[in-house]
């Protein structure tokens, strides 16, 4: 960390007091020898002019490091230079784009990245209803890809590898403490109790202000999760898989797929086009795609869908249901995967399934109100029921060799349809928010 400006000043009023008293000292102990050193010396008016413009700032190319143990060492010093991002300042309002001062001299372990892509999540919709209490002003943007502008000191990606200026990285949104019970006791850091999530619940108000995606650079802080992306993984995939893919790797971590069972995958969004795509890699079928409109179900048809229900076609949910049996033997499916974010389709969701199915929620990452539930269908049925939220480094790290190994059969990337500029935000999400949309990205730099 370089010494700031404060602590600059106050060493060199420290130096140039103790020249003075020094000069003062020798002058009266050669006084008392009978030896006048003044008139060898500087006229005084010079001298001091002299040690006053010799700073202690050091060349421009040059740094001054720390120790982490000094109480600087953790606070990056402000430019004068400045960029844009566009702010969230109330719920239900328009985002404004506002400029910040970026970070300078980073400190140890910190990385800023000029932000390429953000993608614009359902998640971002729901945070601008208010459906999820954070704290304001906020910038959004919770999926992103940029490249790595500087760095302070020597900085590792969460696989090891090194970083240097230049490199194209990604990283994960959450940020645990690591001293929580959640984070040590129960190991799900995932709802650590001091979680923050960069664009979800990191404000903007105070350095280093940029902390979200919908920015043109990202100020990542030390211990961040960051993955340098390789040169052949194209880094629209990872922003057309976007957060839903890491979601589903969680989920089925928890609620695995086994080969050759039935699945159901409630949404034709990014989510549930991720589940779908790895329920198909892990060999489901039928595999079965309940949502709409018509374009996002095409892409379902893509991704692996055996069978698609159209939600504005089949409008009764006992219709839907019976297609479903249809195609189960009768039964209903062997596992059902919410990725809606609407709660009456869970209601809807448990009707899908065999007895001693499994039902998998996803979608239900905020706060979109409650819902009529039959808890009999449960016990009844004899259903497994399980919810995952968010995701960790290592489902990154597996979403990373998913989207490399199997780009051409899952083509991520064709599924941004939309591209915006930082100043054009609100129409983004009001496109995405109508379902008019594919995947729709921001790019902060043009």
């Amino acid at each position: 960390m370089y010494l700031d400006n404060e602590l600059i000043k106050a060493c060199e009023v420290s130096v140039l007091l103790c020249v003075v008293f020094r000069l003062i000292a020798l002058e009266l102990n050669c006084l008392t020898r009978g030896i006048g050193v003044i008139a060898t010396l500087p006229p005084w008016g010079d001298l001091l002019r002299c040690i006053a413009n010799t700073r202690l700032v050091p060349p421009p190319n040059s740094r001054q490091i720390l120790p982490e143990s000094h109480p600087h060492a953790t606070i990056s010093r402000m430019s004068n230079k400045t960029a844009q991002a566009a702010v969230m300042t109330g719920f239900q309002e328009p985002l404004v784009v506002q400029d910040f001062p970026v970070p300078a001299d980073l400190a140890a372990g910190d990385v800023l990245v000029r932000v390429t892509l953000a993608g614009v999540c359902g998640t971002d919709v729901h945070l601008h209803k208010g459906e999820l209490k954070v704290p304001l002003p906020l910038i959004m943007g919770h999926e992103t890809v940029g490249v790595v502008e500087a760095t302070g000191g020597a900085v590792r990606d969460w696989l090891g590898n090194d970083l240097a200026v230049g490199d194209t990285v990604s990283w994960t949104v959450g940020m645990p403490c690591g001293q929580c019970k959640y984070c040590r006791l129960h190991s799900l850091p995932s709802r650590c109790a001091n979680r923050k999530a960069y664009g979800v619940n990191t404000p903007c108000d105070a350095a280093p202000h940029f902390l979200g995606g919908y920015g043109q650079f990202h100020h990542l802080r030390g211990g961040t999760a960051i993955f340098k992306l390789d040169k052949e993984l194209n880094p629209e995939a990872l922003i057309g898989a976007g957060c839903a893919l890491v979601t589903c790797v969680h989920g089925y971590e928890k609620m695995p797929l086994r080969w050759a069972e039935s699945v159901v995958i409630q949404g034709a969004g990014p989510v549930g086009l991720a589940a779908l795509a790895i329920a198909s890699d892990a060999g489901a079928r039928p595999l079965i795609a309940i949502g709409g409109p018509k374009d996002r179900l095409e892409r379902c048809k893509r991704f692996g869908a055996d069978v698609v229900i159209d939600i504005e076609e089949v409008k009764d949910p006992a219709a839907r249901r019976q297609i479903v049996l249809d195609h189960t033997n009768g039964l209903g499916a062997d596992m059902v995967v919410e990725c809606v974010g609407h709660p009456a389709a869970v209601a809807e969701g448990w009707e899908l399934n065999r007895d001693g199915g499994r039902y998998l929620v996803l979608g239900q990452y905020c706060d979109a109100g409650p819902t009529m539930l039959n808890p009999h269908l449960i016990t009844r049925k004899e259903l497994e029921v399980a919810g995952s939220y968010g995701s960790e480094p290592r489902h990154w790290a597996r979403a990373l060799d998913f989207l490399k190994a199997r780009t051409d059969r899952f083509p991520f990337h064709e599924l941004i349809t939309h591209r915006f500029k930082l100043d054009q935000v609100n129409e983004a999400l009001a496109e995405v928010a109508s379902w008019r949309t594919g995947k729709a990205v921001i790019l902060p730099n043009g």
